[in-house]
């Protein structure tokens, strides 16, 4: 039996080779549906020709950046767990403190109260690391049962910020997230 992955992608510049990380989960037996954020969504868009399209093809579903109408139907299956990946600084601190401006964030807010497991893998830099709102909000998810990989004594193999502009979105680590997840049967 295929389980649902939804796949949120921040804009972060791994979100750019997302096509990696969806073909590692679809060989661990995932069946992902990617999420966008609206940023996310205009570099698909925009800086991408056809890249949407191959994104569709690639998972079989449509790639969602935007709330449906109330009288639209789901066009995803119902996730069996979420992966925010990558996820910036912006996506961590929204989510904690309970924004859903977004569906993105929307679906991740959700998910804390879902008996889904959710994982998050961010992409953030050193500077970035330093602002005291990530530490709140890594607490707050944390403690709402999120795995969320930033390096630190809960996850000593976590994501390792990088130093403004010098991230390396080729050594983005979806193995980690993906080996956090629950194995598919």
């Amino acid at each position: 039996m295929t389980r649902t992955l939804y796949l949120i992608s921040s804009a972060a510049p791994p979100a750019r080779h997302v096509p990696v990380g969806i073909r590692a989960a679809q060989a661990r037996g995932w069946d992902v549906c990617l999420v966008l954020t609206p940023s996310a969504h205009r570099w698909a868009v925009e800086d991408a020709q056809g890249e949407l399209e191959e994104l569709c093809a690639l998972t079989g579903h449509p790639v969602r950046h935007q709330y449906k109408l109330p009288s639209e139907a789901d066009v995803l299956p119902a996730p069996d767990a979420i992966l925010s990946a990558p996820a910036t600084l912006n996506t961590l601190t929204k989510w904690a403190d309970g924004h859903a401006d977004t569906l993105a964030l929307g679906l991740l807010t959700e998910a804390l109260g879902l008996p889904v497991p959710v994982v998050a893998l961010p992409y953030i830099n050193a500077a970035q690391a330093q602002h005291p709102a990530l530490t709140r909000a890594v607490t707050t998810l944390r403690g709402a049962g999120v795995r969320l990989l930033l390096q630190d004594q809960h996850e000593p193999d976590g994501f390792v910020p990088h130093q403004p502009k010098h991230g390396n979105v080729h050594a983005y680590p979806w193995d980690l997230a993906l080996e956090a997840l629950p194995a598919t049967p």
